[in-house]
């Protein structure tokens, strides 16, 4: 959910509607970007990786963009996430690259022959890109990274899926649909392709929250001891616990936490050490350390604390925890700041520094290069993906250079 907007129930996502919102904003930012279409170019192939529109008519390849085994001093792979079906959106999955040392980001090709890729993942060997295809008949796609080939998609067989994640033993993705309010496994081969999916659930109990027409799945994750599955539902107002079973690819539900009523739960983020995780809830603008129990896959979620936002409509999306485990950094949409926290007592209590503003329109998602050096925000409205430098010792934030204009841009991952 983006807030704000209307509902699944016309067959458009809130999130896509968002975009159609942000739309002028948008347009002015894309100007001269390589992704401005919303399909491939004539005669550009599905699944191969456009010319750089920086220069109109320009006929030259995308920017070569180095593996996931770069070191760590040169160039590294960034992709980004968008809607190729909402005004001014992409026309696939941008392919950048950013400097580890400055966090400039250059490039601008785009993987076509993925439609509404609004959320993205990798496999843990780096060799395949998934993404979601955020659409009324939602099905989730496989990219091969060594030369972009589309490997295929499989249906979701739900709604608007919204998340999707890689279980740590390479074997089995996790989506979740945020119009039907579903979660699926589908089996990931040798190769990095889908295979039809092995599992899907319906989040039928509890009933809706308050001004909820139905459940709404917005994330589905591993916890970290690798044998429980969470899903995190914003129209039930609840966190279910699954056991994988790792052989069938299938789900057993053990347990389920609550919120208060409305709070809206959006995204869950585990701390490095496992045994609290931290809840951003976007209806009621507030978030929560949780406890949870490896042995039993329990999670129970603590009292609301603030997101520091200080705009009158603010709807926190995602939270990202330092690799170290000292601090964590919220995205406050529509306050339009990334709240900086203070991890105490061992991931078991958060203590607001403060916000900073994040230079760009409506922050949807937020994540870390892999040594926790940056911070990347992808700025839905304003189509611009922002970079900060993290300092490990106190958790500052300072903004490196101008944000990267990237159409609609919903989903950044930095490999």
């Amino acid at each position: 959910m983006d807030g704000g907007t209307e509902g699944t129930d016309g067959g458009w996502s809130r999130r896509r509607l968002i975009g159609v919102l942000g739309g002028a904003a948008t347009a002015a930012a894309l100007a001269g970007c390589a992704e401005g279409g919303t399909a491939p170019e004539a005669g550009q192939p599905s699944g191969s990786t456009a010319p750089d529109a920086s220069a109109p008519g320009s006929s030259a390849p995308a920017p070569s963009v180095p593996g996931p085994s770069a070191t760590s001093s040169g160039p590294r792979p960034l992709y980004l996430g968008t809607y190729t079906s909402t005004e001014g959106g992409g026309r696939g999955i941008g392919v950048a690259a950013y400097d580890p040392a400055s966090g400039r980001i250059t490039g601008g090709g785009t993987i076509t022959g993925v439609p509404d890729p609004s959320y993205l993942a990798v496999h843990p060997n780096g060799g395949t890109l998934y993404a979601v295809n955020e659409r009324e008949r939602g099905t989730v796609t496989a990219v091969r990274l060594a030369d972009r080939e589309v490997l295929g998609s499989r249906a979701t067989g739900g709604a608007h899926p919204c998340h999707l994640s890689v279980h740590p033993g390479g074997r089995w993705l996790l989506s979740a649909d945020y119009g039907s309010g579903t979660v699926a496994v589908h089996p990931i081969a040798a190769s990095g392709a889908l295979g039809e999916r092995t599992d899907q659930v319906t989040h039928r109990r509890p009933a809706p929250g308050p001004g909820q027409q139905g459940p709404h799945a917005h994330q589905f994750v591993t916890a970290p001891d690798g044998g429980h599955v969470l899903a995190v539902d914003l129209g039930t107002d609840t966190v279910y616990s699954y056991r994988l079973d790792t052989r069938a690819g299938t789900l057993t539900e053990v347990a389920q936490a609550h919120t208060r009523a409305g709070a809206g739960p959006r995204h869950l983020t585990f701390h490095p050490g496992g045994r609290y995780a931290y809840l951003a809830n976007e209806t009621d603008d507030t978030i929560a350390v949780c406890a949870y129990d490896a042995a039993t896959g329990r999670l129970t979620i603590g009292a609301p604390q603030s997101t520091g936002a200080k705009a009158d409509t603010n709807y926190p999306a995602q939270l990202v925890v330092t690799p170290d485990g000292g601090h964590a950094f919220l995205a406050n949409r529509g306050d339009n700041t990334l709240a900086r926290y203070a991890v105490k007592a061992d991931g078991s209590q958060l203590r607001l520094l403060g916000t900073v503003p994040v230079e760009g329109d409506f922050p949807r998602q937020l994540a870390l290069s892999p040594d926790g050096g940056l911070l990347f925000a992808a700025n839905q409205r304003s189509g611009t993906v922002s970079v900060f430098r993290v300092d490990a010792s106190n958790g500052e934030l300072r903004l490196a250079g101008e944000p990267f204009a990237s159409p609609v841009a919903v989903c950044a991952l930095p490999l």
